[in-house]
């Protein structure tokens, strides 16, 4: 198993562990990788899911070149890849809960798709971003690219596609591709999910899902994003916080 799911009260991981090929995903991988994401977000007692490498000085290097020699001539695996990595990103970026990649190493290609796919990503010093097509004369989908896009905006989205180019991890921070760079990039994301995970689990996904619904081109209200204003009010929620604020105490949500 080159990916697992692994557990600390409302903090989950999903690791990736394939140290041979510097994390390569292949499409046994890459198929597992949303169900675990599901796995995650239908556990109640998990609150923030961290991506991650389970070897440290690794992040993801991309998709496994090998595999996409040996079989991209066949469509059927062309067409089940592309689903494939999409299925992938699909789940991170719309996961309910926040997740966050800690990002230890090279996050190149494929691997900096997953990254962009997350909701925050807290890099090393040593860290080295990239997303490389131009270096092997593919394309990468839309979806992908709207990732990040979404992140750097247009122009700086087009220098990252167009030179291929590998990004330092302060590089990086300048043009919004990270977050955070921190010494221990996994310590400092368990920190941030605890953090997040102590307040209030409905504003935080509602928040989540509305920031979504505008990248993905809702410009007003409707129905929904003002029901979820409106019924905040009536959830427990609110009747803990608003104790807490009076007593001046913490709010235990």
């Amino acid at each position: 198993m080159h990916l697992r799911l692994e557990q600390d009260g409302p903090v989950a991981r999903l690791l990736i562990d394939r140290p041979d090929r510097r994390n390569a995903m292949t499409q046994t991988m890459w198929e597992q990788l949303p169900r675990l994401v599901g796995q995650a977000m239908a556990d109640d007692a998990v609150r923030v899911l961290i991506l991650a490498s389970a070897t440290p000085g690794l992040f993801c290097a991309g998709a496994d070149i090998n595999e996409f020699a040996a079989c991209s001539g066949q469509e059927d695996w062309r067409v089940a890849n592309q689903a494939a990595i999409r299925a992938s990103q699909y789940a991170l970026a719309h996961a309910q809960k926040p997740v966050i990649a800690a990002i230890d190493g090279d996050c190149v290609g494929g691997g900096c798709g997953l990254a962009i796919a997350c909701d925050l990503r807290i890099a090393s010093p040593t860290a080295r971003l990239g997303i490389t097509p131009a270096k092997l004369g593919i394309v990468y989908s839309l979806f992908d690219t709207k990732l990040l896009v979404d992140l750097v905006g247009p122009a700086r989205a087009k220098r990252i596609l167009f030179t291929g180019a590998l990004h330092s991890a302060d590089d990086a921070l300048a043009i919004g591709l990270i977050e955070q760079i921190a010494p221990d990039p996994l310590t400092a994301a368990d920190t941030l999910a605890r953090t997040i995970a102590a307040n209030a689990q409905h504003s935080v996904r509602a928040s989540k899902a509305i920031v979504r619904r505008i990248l993905d081109g809702q410009a007003d209200d409707d129905a929904t994003t003002l029901a979820l204003f409106r019924d905040a009010f009536t959830l427990p929620d609110f009747a803990k916080g608003v104790t807490a604020f009076r007593t001046k105490s913490r709010p235990d949500f």
